[in-house]
Formats: structure tokens, C-alpha cells, sequence
């Protein structure tokens, strides 16, 4: 009846059956070897998770003391005595996932088989509803080894799988964090048998190896939900193969300002921008900066059932609930420009165009901000005062620009250090000077990046946002109509006291948050 709270239920049913109640399992301390003996669907179906052996006993954790039967298959199966432990089941669901994802043959392994088995690949349809890959038996070796990439790079966090080949090698590499990893490289001759394998998986043609491709796959890895995008191209040795993974709840969760890095008064003026009821709202920066998803940040804060909001995209990245998505599709002329007109006939709100990329959609965009619409889009410069010439560039008339721009917010991703390994440091008089924090301006110890098996020894482990936010005003509008350039705008900000990107990330060196280093790495451009 849902009357219960689960831990009381799952506490109540220990004290009945006179069993140990346990709140909480720690994966760190299971016996992975145990978990392996038990079939992940086996597990899955009659809740229970072998924990631990000690005095010739295995201590299993249970949702239901009455469901019996099984703990006796694992008396059988083990050869020793089982103790139950009650936990309750979503406790237990969540630790079963976990379990097995650490218990799963890592992709370097699988390689053995394809060394001493035939390859046969399996030309095989996913079923609507996919299953889970920890549960998949093929004996295929090619089938094992696509298997296991796809659960290894979930559980490194990977946004990508490149499978990149040569003349004379193949290799797979992972982006994490923004970066490349080299994880294998499989013998040449099986590129055709592992192409052709996800080309399978995505739906592709396997016998057209001419022209580009692209495709999707979805599958369950671990319990979680993971939407694949394939793209495939030829090269002069073969196609090429990147996959971008997208874990489509862990997006739900991460699409948050908070989140993605932003705090302070950049937090509390974009708060106050996106709440306004007309008016344009530009992100920019390069390709992977995180200007989408935080435009994504932008519409689930203001997100409301008395909102009517509408996004054309290309490509659909994250599903918002509440919120009507539309995708490009450039085969039947629906491009931003014609989407946009359509969506203005639905009665919006709030619009989000995926990007600017003519002069048309930057025009329809500019009228519906005029008519009474809050308009969010991405556009590809450097900063954020490149913006407002770069829309004069494109024909816009500069009073339009002027009278409908609100803000424009540019931005990169840095990484975050590892919390578990980094170490602190006196720096170098001449390293503070390169992020403006040279003369007076310092005086203490900093963080650095060290490496720990937590981060992959890298040294860092997650992404956060640096941010400038120009928000219009009377004086750059009066520069806008004049047609100042780029620098002219940023002298009259910069003199107001706005921050730089660089001068943003200098704030989170100082609190710990990331390294010297990685800032120089991505604003590298910037001159404070």
C-alpha cells in the first residue's frame, strides 16, 4: 500500500523473521568473487547479494525473509552455510548494479579470447526494450569485447568511444573529462568484425562501407539507461567509428546550475535573466563547453506547468519532462529557421534554439524576443562580447540587436581535481602572474593534481563550468548601434568590473576546485 517507508518495512520484517537488519552496503567490502558465482539476472529476480565469507558462512543480503528457496540454491551452490542479512529492496537493487558493474571482465581482458577463439559475428536485432549488457551470455568473442567497451566506458564515465584505425593498428580510445585516453589496441584484422558489430547493434548497413553513417543504439548497463549516438566515416584504412554515450538519468540529475559550477553573483544575475519574460538569452563558446546542457539548466529552473516551453534541436540530447522537444531534420528541410516559424504558431513561452548558425534564424529568433518571448540559444565564438558583432556580421541590423539582447553568457569546462588525492602546494610567484594573481594578491598554498585509482590517476574526476556573464546595458547598446568592436565592448565591461573567464577560473584555483594548469588549458586565448 506504500504506507511504510521502506527501511521501517524492511527493519519491521528483520524483528519478525529474527533476522540482522542492515541499512546500508558498502560495495567497497564485497567479495567479487562471490558476486561472480551468481547470475546478475539470478540476483536481480529473487533479491540477494552475497557480501561477504568468513568461518565457512556466506552473510547474503536479503529484501524478503520469506522468499527462502533461493538461500538454499546458494547453501548448494556455495557448499557452505548462508546467514541472511534483511536490507531493504531499493537499498539492495541500487548495490546489485553497482556490484556487478565492479564485477564485469574490464574490455584489455576480453581481448584474450579474441586471440585464441574464431570470430563469428553475430548479426543479431536489439529488442525494443534492450537488456541489460551484465546479463548478455554470447559466447562471441567480438560480441564480449563491443560488450565490455560499452560497460567499461560507463564505468570510467566516458562521454565517448573513438575506434580510430591506421594502416597498421587499431585503437580505442575513451574522452574522459573532456580528454582522450588510449584503453586498447586490437589486432587489424579484426576492425571489419568489431565495425560490423556495432554497425548491428546501431541499425546500420553493414555492406556500405563508402559513405558516412549515423545511428543510435540504447541499452542498460548496470541497471541504467544509456542512449548511444554511432557515427561512422571512411577513411584511407577503414572506417571510423565514435560513439557518444549519454546516461540519460545521470543527465536528469546533472543539469543543474548549482551543479555545472556556477555560484556567486554569476548564479544570482542569471537567476534573475532567465525569469525575465521577453528577450534573448545567448550562450557561447566552443564546441564542448557545455553550452547546451547549460542552457538545459536554464529552462528546468524556470520549468513550471504554467509555462509553455518549446526547443528545436540538433540533436535532442536530453529529455525534459514537461518541456515539447523538436529535432532538426535537414532531409526534410526542417532546419532551425523553419522549425522556429512553426514553433511561434504554438503559442510558447519560452524557446530554445539549439544554435544560430544564419542569418535567418538569427532574424526570426530576434523578432520572437521582440513579440514577447524569452528566447535561449547557443553561438560559436571566443567570448561573450564577440557575440553582438557577430550578429551585426550576419546582416542583423544593430537596434535590433541592441533591443532584444539580454545577456550573453560565454563559457568553458575545466576539470575538477580529485578530491581523494590532491595535495597542496606553495606556487611559484610566476605561475600566480599568468592567471592575474600576481604581486599582493596571494599569499598561501594551492592544490595540485596527483592521481589515486578513484580519478584513473589523472589527478581529477568531474567537469565544472567558468563563466563570464555580459549582461546589456545602456552603454553597450550605445556601442552596438555605433558597430564598436569586440575590444572596445570589453575595455567598457571589464572597466564596469566584469569578469573574464580567466579571472572566474582564478577564483576556483584559490578555493580548491581545479589547478593553474587546467585553467591555462582552456582559456588559454583570454589576456587578463
Amino acid at each position: 500500500m506504500g504506507a511504510l517507508e521502506p527501511q521501517r518495512l524492511a527493519r519491521a520484517l528483520a524483528q519478525e523473521y529474527q533476522l540482522p537488519f542492515q541499512a546500508h552496503i558498502d560495495e567497497h567490502t564485497l567479495d567479487i568473487g562471490l558476486v561472480a558465482k551468481v547470475p546478475i539476472n539470478y540476483a536481480r529476480k529473487n533479491r540477494l547479494l552475497p557480501l561477504a565469507m568468513a568461518d565457512g558462512s556466506v552473510t547474503v543480503a536479503i529484501a524478503d525473509p520469506a522468499n527462502y528457496e533461493p538461500l538454499d540454491d546458494l547453501r548448494v551452490l556455495f557448499g557452505m552455510s548462508v546467514t541472511a542479512v534483511v536490507v531493504p529492496a531499493q537499498v539492495l537493487d541500487e548495490a546489485i548494479n553497482r556490484a556487478y558493474d565492479q564485477a564485469t571482465t574490464s574490455a584489455a581482458d576480453l581481448m584474450i579470447d579474441l586471440e585464441e577463439e574464431r570470430l563469428d559475428v553475430v548479426a543479431s536485432e536489439l529488442a525494443q526494450e534492450p537488456r541489460d549488457l551484465l546479463e548478455a551470455d554470447e559466447a562471441a568473442p567480438i560480441i564480449k569485447l563491443v560488450n565490455g567497451l560499452l560497460s567499461q566506458a560507463v564505468k570510467d564515465r566516458a562521454s565517448d568511444i573513438h575506434i580510430e584505425s591506421f594502416e597498421n593498428e587499431l585503437v580505442v580510445r575513451f574522452r574522459v573529462d573532456g580528454m582522450l585516453y588510449d584503453v586498447l589496441s586490437p589486432p587489424k584484422r579484426f576492425q571489419s568484425a568489431i565495425t560490423s558489430r556495432v554497425k548491428v547493434m546501431a541499425g546500420l548497413d553493414i555492406a556500405e562501407k563508402r559513405l558516412p553513417q549515423d545511428g543510435r543504439i540504447r541499452v542498460r548497463i548496470a541497471g541504467r539507461d544509456i542512449d548511444i549516438r554511432v557515427s561512422t566515416i571512411p577513411t584511407a584504412h577503414g572506417e571510423r567509428i565514435v560513439l557518444r554515450l549519454l546516461d540519460r538519468a545521470q543527465a536528469l540529475v546533472d543539469v543543474d546550475l548549482d551543479r555545472l559550477g556556477f555560484s556567486g553573483e554569476n548564479l544570482r544575475r542569471l537567476d534573475r535573466l532567465i525569469r525575465q519574460s521577453h528577450g534573448i538569452i545567448l550562450a557561447t563558446g566552443p564546441t564542448g563547453s557545455g553550452k547546451t546542457t547549460t542552457l538545459y539548466a536554464c529552462l528546468s529552473r524556470i520549468n513550471s506547468p504554467e509555462k509553455n516551453i518549446i526547443t528545436i534541436e540538433d540533436p535532442i540530447e536530453y529529455q525534459l519532462r514537461g518541456v515539447g522537444q523538436m529535432q532538426v531534420n535537414h532531409k526534410i528541410e526542417l532546419t532551425f529557421a523553419n522549425g522556429l516559424r512553426s514553433i511561434l504558431r504554438q503559442d510558447p513561452d519560452v524557446i530554445m534554439v539549439g544554435e544560430i548558425r544564419d542569418s535567418e534564424t538569427a532574424e526570426i529568433a530576434i523578432q520572437s524576443a521582440l513579440t514577447g518571448h524569452l528566447v535561449f540559444s547557443t553561438l560559436h565564438t571566443n567570448d561573450s562580447f564577440g557575440a553582438l558583432t557577430r550578429l551585426v556580421e550576419m546582416g542583423i541590423e544593430p537596434f535590433l540587436v541592441s533591443s532584444s539582447i539580454l545577456a550573453v553568457l560565454a563559457q568553458r569546462l575545466v576539470r575538477r581535481l580529485c578530491t581523494e588525492c590532491r595535495e597542496e602546494y606553495a606556487p611559484a610567484s610566476t605561475e600566480l602572474a599568468r592567471i592575474g594573481l600576481g604581486g599582493s594578491r596571494f599569499s598561501g598554498t594551492l592544490y595540485r593534481a596527483r592521481g589515486c585509482r578513484a580519478c584513473r590517476n589523472t589527478g581529477y574526476r568531474g567537469r565544472m563550468a567558468v563563466q563570464e556573464l555580459m549582461v546589456m546595458d545602456d552603454a553597450i547598446r550605445a556601442l552596438v548601434m555605433r558597430k564598436a568592436d569586440a575590444a572596445m565592448i570589453r575595455r567598457h565591461c571589464t572597466s564596469g568590473g566584469m569578469k573574464l573567464l580567466r579571472q572566474d577560473g582564478a577564483d576556483r584555483v584559490l578555493a580548491g576546485e581545479t589547478t593553474i594548469e587546467e585553467l591555462l588549458r582552456v582559456t588559454q586565448e583570454d589576456i587578463v
